[in-house]
C-alpha cells in the first residue's frame, strides 16, 4: 500500500490569481556606469592630492619635501710638493757595442776549435787553428831562397872589389867594372825581395792561428773542426759581440730635438741620462748616457735617432732586445703634484674636488703643466695653479659628487673613518656602484626591492 501511495501523482495545485508587476533588476550597462564613475572619483582625488603636495613643497622651498642626502664615500689624497723628473720616451733596440764576424784569412783545414759557444773571450784568446804545415813550408822555402841570393851577392861583391883594383891598373875596362857593379845592385834587390817574401810567409803562417780581436761573448759556432775553410767564405767561423758596454738606439719625435739640444748645452760633457725599461714598463734594466744624436732627421716619419751607451755590468741588456728608452730631459723643482685620477675634465677644462674642513666637496679649476711630445705618462700630474700643498683632494669616487656634497672619507681598502667592517662577508670598496647608488638615495624613499626587504624584516 505504501508503494502504491508513492507511485501516485501529486494532486494538481490550484492556479492562483495573477501576481502584481515587480521592478526588474539593474542591467549590466548601469553597473558599468557606476564603476566608471567610481574610477573617475578616485582619479580626481589622486590629482587633487598631487597638486596639494606640490603646492606644499613649493611653499617649503627646494628640498623641503625630502631629507638631506647621506654623505658620499670617497677616497682622499693630499696635494704634495716635490721634484718631478720629465722623461721623453721612445722605442729602442739594444745593439752590441762592437760586433765581429770572425773569418779565416787563409785557406786550409780547421784542425782545432778552441772556444765553446757562449763563452766570454778576451782579446788575443785562441779561437781556432788552421793546418799550418803548408804555410810553414812556404816560409822555409823563402828563407832558403834568401840564403842562396845572399851567397851570390857576397861573391858578386868580391868580384867587384877585384875589378876595382884592376881598373886602377888598367887590368879591366870601365865597362866590365860597371857591369859587375850593376850585378851587385841586382843581387841586393833580390835579397831584399827574398826578405819580403819571408815576411809574407810569416804573416800567412800567423793567419792559421785565429784569435779574438776584442773582449766579448761568442755566439753559435758556424763551422766545425775538420772542415776546409777559405778566405772568401762569407759565413765565417763565429760572431763575437761586445756586451760591456752596450748601446741602445731609440727614436724620438723631431719636435723634441730643440729641447734635447738645449739640455745638452746645459749639462755639458756629463751627457743626458737614459733609462732602459722593459716593454711592460715594470723593470729598469739599466741606466746610461746619450752618446750621439743622428746627423739628420728622417723626413718620412719626422723622427730623430739617438744612441745611448750603458755599462751593462749585470748583462741585463742583450743585443736585439726591444726596450722602452726614457731620456731624462730635466727635473721640475718644487712642483705641486696630485695623483692622475684626481684631475677631472669638464666643459671649462681640468678641475678637481677639494675636501674642505667641513667635509664638503668644492670644485677647483686647475691649470696643468704643459706636456711635450713623447713625454712619458706618470702616475702623478703637475699642477701649476689651483691647488696648494697639504690640501685634501678626492682621488676616487668623483662620479657622485657635485659642489657642496658632503663626503665620507674611506680608506683605499674600503673601510671608512670611524666605521668597523661587518663580521660576515667582505666590505665593499669605497665608491663601488651599489654602495654609491644606495648612499645617493634620499632617506624616506626606497626601491621596490628595498620595500620587499623591509616587509620581510617586519
Amino acid at each position: 500500500m505504501i508503494k502504491d501511495q508513492m507511485t501516485k501523482e501529486p494532486p494538481p495545485v490550484p492556479s492562483s490569481p495573477a501576481a502584481p508587476n515587480l521592478p526588474k533588476p539593474e542591467t549590466s550597462g548601469a553597473k558599468m556606469a557606476g564603476i566608471i564613475g567610481l574610477c573617475l572619483l578616485i582619479v580626481a582625488g589622486a590629482i587633487w592630492l598631487a597638486r596639494h603636495h606640490a603646492a606644499s613643497a613649493a611653499k617649503k622651498g627646494p628640498g623641503g619635501g625630502r631629507m638631506e642626502a647621506p654623505p658620499v664615500p670617497v677616497i682622499a689624497g693630499t696635494v704634495a710638493e716635490k721634484d718631478v723628473p720629465i722623461y721623453l720616451g721612445g722605442l729602442g733596440t739594444v745593439q752590441a757595442f762592437n760586433t765581429v764576424l770572425v773569418r779565416a784569412r787563409v785557406d786550409g783545414q780547421v784542425t782545432k776549435i778552441a772556444f765553446t759557444e757562449g763563452q766570454d773571450v778576451h782579446e788575443g784568446d785562441l779561437l781556432a787553428q788552421i793546418d799550418p804545415d803548408p804555410y810553414r813550408t812556404a816560409l822555409d822555402q823563402a828563407v832558403a831562397k834568401k840564403g842562396q841570393d845572399e851567397a851570390m851577392l857576397a861573391n858578386a861583391r868580391v868580384d867587384l872589389k877585384r875589378y876595382a883594383d884592376l881598373l886602377a891598373n888598367e887590368g879591366v875596362t870601365q865597362q866590365q867594372y860597371d857591369t859587375q857593379k850593376s850585378l851587385v845592385d841586382q843581387l841586393v834587390a833580390t835579397v831584399n825581395a827574398d826578405q819580403a817574401a819571408i815576411e809574407s810567409a810569416k804573416v800567412q803562417l800567423a793567419y792559421t792561428t785565429i784569435t779574438s780581436p776584442l773582449d766579448g761573448r761568442t755566439g753559435i759556432r758556424l763551422v766545425d773542426q775538420g772542415n776546409i775553410v777559405h778566405a772568401a767564405d762569407a759565413s765565417g767561423i763565429v760572431v763575437i759581440a761586445q756586451l760591456r758596454p752596450i748601446s741602445v738606439v731609440f727614436i724620438l719625435s723631431a719636435q723634441t730635438l730643440p729641447y734635447i739640444q738645449d739640455q745638452i748645452h746645459v749639462s755639458g760633457n756629463s751627457g743626458l741620462t737614459v733609462q732602459a725599461v722593459s716593454q711592460d714598463n715594470a723593470t729598469v734594466l739599466g741606466e746610461g748616457k746619450v752618446a750621439v744624436i743622428d746627423n739628420q732627421i728622417d723626413v718620412t716619419s719626422g723622427t730623430i735617432k739617438l744612441k745611448a751607451t750603458f755599462p751593462n755590468t749585470d748583462q741585463r741588456l742583450w743585443p736585439g732586445q726591444f726596450v722602452n728608452a726614457r731620456l731624462l730631459l730635466n727635473v721640475r723643482k718644487g712642483s705641486i703634484v696630485v695623483p692622475a685620477s684626481v684631475v677631472q675634465r669638464g666643459p671649462e677644462g681640468a678641475f678637481a674636488f677639494v675636501i674642505k674642513d667641513d667635509q664638503t666637496a668644492d670644485v677647483r679649476q686647475l691649470k696643468l703643466a704643459p706636456k711635450l711630445q713623447d713625454q712619458v705618462e706618470q702616475p702623478e700630474v703637475v699642477v701649476e695653479d689651483g691647488l696648494r700643498p697639504g690640501e685634501r683632494v678626492v682621488v676616487d669616487g668623483q662620479y657622485k659628487l657635485q659642489k657642496g656634497s658632503r663626503v665620507k672619507i674611506a680608506e683605499a681598502g674600503g673601510k671608512s673613518e670611524g666605521r668597523t667592517p661587518k663580521s660576515e662577508g667582505t666590505p665593499k670598496a669605497a665608491g663601488s656602484k651599489p654602495e654609491a647608488e644606495e648612499s645617493a638615495k634620499p632617506e624616506g624613499r626606497t626601491s621596490a626591492g628595498s620595500w620587499g626587504n623591509v616587509m620581510r624584516d617586519a
